[in-house]
Formats: C-alpha cells, sequence, structure tokens
C-alpha cells in the first residue's frame, strides 16, 4: 500500500487545523467563564524568547497554506499577521481550511521531485517536493500547533491529547 503526497498533507493538515480551531473556542470560552482578559492568553508564551500563542497560530496556519501551494506549485497566498482576538485567529483557521480544501489530489499527487525553494529565517531554502513535506513543512506545522496547545494548556484551558489528535 502507498500513501500519495496528497493524502499525507492537505487532509492531514485540514483536520488537525479543525483540531486547532476547536482547543481555541476552548480558549476562549475558558477565557470567558474565568473572567480572563483574552489578551493574557493570545500573548502568552511558555519561556520569554519564545514566540506568543497568537503568532503560533499563525505561524501554523501560514505553513499549512505554504505547504500545499508549495506542493501544487501555485504562488503561497500572503496573509498579514493581524489578528488580535481569537475570533479573528479563528476566521484565519478557516480560511486557511478552505484554501487547503481547495487543491485536489491531481494537483499535489507526483510532486515528490517538484523543486521548492523558499526563505525562512532570512536564509534561501531549496527541498524537492518529499523531503519538504516530509522533514520541513509538517514537522514546522506541527511543532507551532503543538506549541500553541502547550501555552493554552500551560495556562489552565481544560484541553487534553484527545483535543489534540482529534477524531481521524
Amino acid at each position: 500500500m502507498t500513501i500519495s503526497m496528497y493524502q499525507a498533507s492537505a487532509p492531514r493538515l485540514a483536520n488537525m487545523l479543525r483540531n486547532l480551531d476547536a482547543i481555541l473556542a476552548k480558549a476562549q470560552a475558558h477565557a470567558t467563564a474565568k473572567k480572563i482578559d483574552p489578551a493574557v492568553l493570545l500573548s502568552a508564551r511558555l519561556f520569554p524568547d519564545m514566540l506568543p500563542m497568537v503568532k503560533q497560530v499563525q505561524i501554523a496556519t501560514d505553513h499549512a497554506k505554504g505547504c500545499v501551494a508549495r506542493l501544487a506549485g501555485v504562488e503561497v497566498p500572503k496573509f498579514e499577521d493581524t489578528e488580535q482576538s481569537f475570533e479573528e485567529l479563528r476566521a484565519r483557521i478557516a480560511r486557511i481550511i478552505a484554501f487547503v480544501e481547495s487543491f485536489s489530489a491531481t494537483q499535489i499527487d507526483g510532486s515528490e521531485e517538484r523543486d521548492i525553494a523558499l526563505r525562512a529565517g532570512g536564509q534561501d531554502m531549496s527541498f524537492k517536493g518529499l523531503p519538504y513535506l516530509l522533514g520541513y513543512a509538517m514537522p514546522n506545522f506541527y511543532f507551532h500547533l503543538v506549541t500553541a496547545y502547550n501555552i493554552l494548556r500551560h495556562n489552565g484551558v481544560e484541553i487534553g491529547k484527545r483535543d489534540y489528535i482529534g477524531t481521524p
């Protein structure tokens, strides 16, 4: 049995983004129930030199849209990072899910050897499609998604592994 580039990317990204949306909904409800200013959770960090929760969500969504766009050989859409509320973050996630789901298997399958070039952290990077997907795009996506989860969990939001993994 084989797995396609599409199966390893778009459906997984969309599923995890839905889980992130549900986690943010719980965080928003937690802030309301505990009378916590939402900005406290949105700006929370695990360590002073780490990015805040809002930025973790923005970067995770950037990796999701970048992944499918690059694998399909289309331009990566640019979104301004202006979100400052749970509602705005959740709207961003919804836009990214719609973008990810706009790609078909025929657009992404066969991209294992596609040349992919990008600039990140001030450095130029180049990959073939499969190493990009498995060694860069997905690890970065999961890193920032789980960091957002961990920030919220650390700050008392009642979420657990089931919320993170969701249903396959």
